[in-house]
């Protein structure tokens, strides 16, 4: 396994080691004792999986502390553009968004943090997500950024296809107004 910093204190870039074949291919995509021996506190409790179709904007999503969750998020099939907003006050990134196309070619992962918002675009036909959280949800903690915010003026790489959001992602405030408390 190789792990990169991403410029984000927290958020890592984890490049598993694949084995591939002519059968296919091999690849763990969570090790504790690997993590532990490279310095990551992650501990899961929980997988969660999505499909969603092309233009899919899924975020910007977030639970509040004590109910934060760090999430170790890859592509099972298809393409995606992942992001993540950091909420932290502390951090010298406060308020900046990181970007980065991961898909089920690369198997890239990203660990994001406690104190992001997340989300990601659909960029391939459909896209498969698999993500493994540290905490379990809870719907009176969970919080959102509207997807769209010019504040932030994310890319979502998503050309000229429309976005499909839902309509409670649509309910979701600017950055500006959004409750956290990391």
């Amino acid at each position: 396994m190789k792990i990169r910093e991403s410029g984000f204190e927290g958020l890592l870039i984890i490049e598993p080691r694949v084995f591939a074949d002519s059968r296919g291919y091999f690849f763990e995509s969570f090790n504790s004792k690997a993590f532990e021996e490279a310095g990551i506190d992650f501990k899961p409790v929980q997988d969660n999986e999505s499909r969603s179709s092309r233009g899919v904007i899924r975020g910007l999503h977030y639970q509040l502390s004590p109910y934060a969750q760090a999430k170790l998020i890859r592509v099972v099939e298809g393409k995606i553009f992942d992001v993540g907003v950091d909420l932290r006050k502390n951090s010298p990134t406060f308020m900046k968004w990181f970007g980065m196309e991961i898909d089920s070619e690369n198997k890239i992962q990203i660990l994001m943090p406690k104190g992001f918002a997340h989300g990601f675009s659909v960029l391939s036909e459909y896209a498969v997500i698999q993500y493994k959280v540290d905490n379990l949800y809870n719907k009176e903690s969970e919080r959102g950024i509207i997807y769209d915010d010019p504040e932030l003026g994310i890319d979502w790489r998503l050309g000229k296809t429309v976005p499909v959001i839902s309509d409670k992602d649509r309910e979701n405030r600017p950055l500006k107004e959004a409750e956290h408390n990391f």
